[in-house]
């Protein structure tokens, strides 16, 4: 459908633009179904906390002010940078939404910031970048931990003078934009580990807005699972109901992957049941277990007491088995490192299949293992013979 990139990353600006301008009426806050559900946007939410958030996000709106949304994957984000646009002067430019793990080190600066045409192999034509595209509206900067710390640099001297150069021109361009961030880790904890400047922290941190997980809502995962059941009923003509087992375990399950797993499951047993939706989540008490087809499984205990130890078990079809444990107590580093490299030991050695068995993007991957080498750890050496850290037991 689009013959380069380029193409497809201009025809993202124009869908951007074209969508923010659709929706240029400001969000307001009604109640939906079911029961206390109210909404504001994209957002859903009946508990006291998603009220709290309601509100704050219904006072920034109107001002310019830059934000750090935080909170975890899944969690709606985006949904809330949008809402913030929407209740906004801008809300009739674009929003632009850029995810900074996604891109590839080596194009993230040409996605921001634009190129002259022949500024580099493949530079067929000039293109727009993405603070050029959202001129007049809101840049919204996804897992923004997670872009290379020299890019960092340059991001906070545009956001400082609102100026900046396409690759390979020379001619100053000025852009209006109000850039939302958002981020899934500890920012304190980012920058003590280098993943984030310090400066930059606090040039995007003026207003943190912290989103509650799934688990801490109350009653709002139930709410929200009749919510999408009737949506699914609605669009297919359907009447179908949950059973009194569904509902139960919809309550009592953590939801680590927050509303977007929410979602996902209910539409897989809406897909699967018959009247009656039943959904394949296991009881808090039980192991969870996360298939993904023709890739390993990751196997992770209930949460065990502090003398204890997190078994992490990673298997690949063929048959080859690599255990982790993991003592209570353990950095969060370490086990970090020991889950990737004995995935990357289940996968034998391909980044790409453990990218996708831990979840992450290829890139972050690369990030961690760049980050393991300066350090003076070698990944390579250590996939092919593991040396755990003192607290980190691993066996074949």
């Amino acid at each position: 459908m689009y013959a380069n990139s380029e193409e497809f990353a201009n025809a993202c600006g124009v869908i951007a633009a074209v969508a923010s301008a659709a929706s240029a009426e400001p969000p307001t806050r009604h109640d939906a179904r079911p029961g206390r559900l109210q909404r504001l946007g994209a957002l859903y939410g009946g508990c006291a906390a998603m009220q709290r958030l309601f509100q704050t996000i219904e006072r920034l709106g109107p001002s310019d002010v830059t934000v750090m949304v935080l909170g975890e994957s899944g969690s709606g984000k985006e949904l809330v940078a949008q809402a913030i646009h929407q209740l906004s002067a801008r809300s009739r430019k674009a929003f632009v939404a850029v995810n900074c793990g996604a891109l590839p080190e080596n194009l993230i600066e040409s996605e921001l910031f634009g190129h002259e045409r022949g500024s580099f192999t493949g530079a067929a034509r000039t293109h727009r970048g993405c603070f050029e595209r959202a001129d007049g509206g809101t840049l919204f900067l996804d897992e923004v931990t997670e872009m290379p710390v020299d890019m960092q640099v340059r991001l906070l001297r545009v956001l400082e003078t609102g100026r900046f150069c396409r690759v390979g021109g020379d001619q100053e361009i000025a852009a209006s934009v109000r850039v939302i961030a958002a981020s899934n880790r500890d920012l304190g904890q980012a920058v003590a580990e280098g993943r984030l400047r310090e400066d930059l922290m606090y040039r995007l941190c003026v207003i943190p807005l912290p989103i509650p997980p799934l688990r801490d809502r109350d009653a709002d995962a139930i709410m929200l699972a009749e919510m999408f059941l009737a949506d699914l009923n609605d669009a297919h003509g359907t009447d179908k109901t949950f059973t009194h087992q569904a509902r139960g375990r919809i309550a009592s399950f953590s939801w680590p992957g927050n509303v977007r797993e929410l979602k996902n499951v209910i539409h897989r047993g809406y897909v699967l049941s018959d009247d009656q939706v039943d959904v394949d989540v296991p009881d808090s008490s039980q192991e969870l277990i996360v298939t993904r087809q023709a890739s390993p499984m990751v196997t992770v205990p209930s949460m065990p007491s502090i003398n204890s130890a997190i078994t992490v078990r990673a298997s690949v079809p063929s048959g080859g088995v690599k255990d982790v444990t993991i003592r209570v107590g353990t950095s969060l580093d370490d086990a970090e490192r020991a889950l990737i490299m004995a995935t990357l030991d289940s996968v034998a050695g391909s980044k790409a299949k453990a990218a996708q068995v831990l979840g992450i993007s290829l890139k972050t991957l690369y990030n961690r293992l760049h980050a393991y080498r300066s350090n003076g750890f070698d990944a390579v050496q250590e996939m092919r013979a593991p040396v755990p850290p003192p607290d980190v037991a691993m066996a074949a």
